[in-house]
């Protein structure tokens, strides 16, 4: 699974032309599942995320998205699998089929439930979407639980 992850002042989500919901300052989490990405991840990807201490505090110090209670938006990005080695059109052979991706999609969204209290706003899996997003740095880190870095 990657995990690309954007820093943001304010998102908003919409899905057919209608809203689906907004976050003030928080993440964007744009969620990759690939062919060879693995269930049992999900756990490490959805603490590292929760943990990561991408925000800055009155103290001067940095915080996580729960220490800072930001909010979370979480989009299926079957692309994030691309591969663009050859020639101009980039290839998806390494990303999920759809009927393997959306259960750990959908896993990975149940995982951040249990672990994450603050406003969690997501995607429909395979949608069409429009975000609108206002990048806070801008900070953006992409995570791949293969390599866990």
């Amino acid at each position: 699974m990657r995990a690309f992850l954007q820093r943001v002042r304010r998102a908003d989500l919409f899905i057919d032309e209608q809203s689906r919901g907004s976050i003030d300052q928080g993440l964007v989490i744009l969620l990759g599942i690939g062919k060879d990405s693995d269930p049992d991840d999900i756990p490490w990807l959805a603490e590292k995320i929760l943990k990561l201490r991408l925000f800055d505090l009155e103290d001067g110090s940095s915080g996580s998205v729960v220490e800072t209670q930001g909010g979370l938006m979480v989009i299926s990005q079957f692309t994030l699998h691309a591969s663009t080695k050859k020639g101009t059109k980039p290839s998806y052979h390494r990303s999920a089929p759809p009927q393997e991706a959306e259960p750990i999609y959908e896993q990975f969204l149940a995982k951040l439930r249990t672990l994450f209290s603050g406003p969690l706003i997501v995607g429909t899996f395979g949608a069409h979407m429009v975000v609108h997003l206002e990048n806070d740095g801008p900070v953006s880190l992409m995570i791949d639980s293969e390599n866990r870095e």
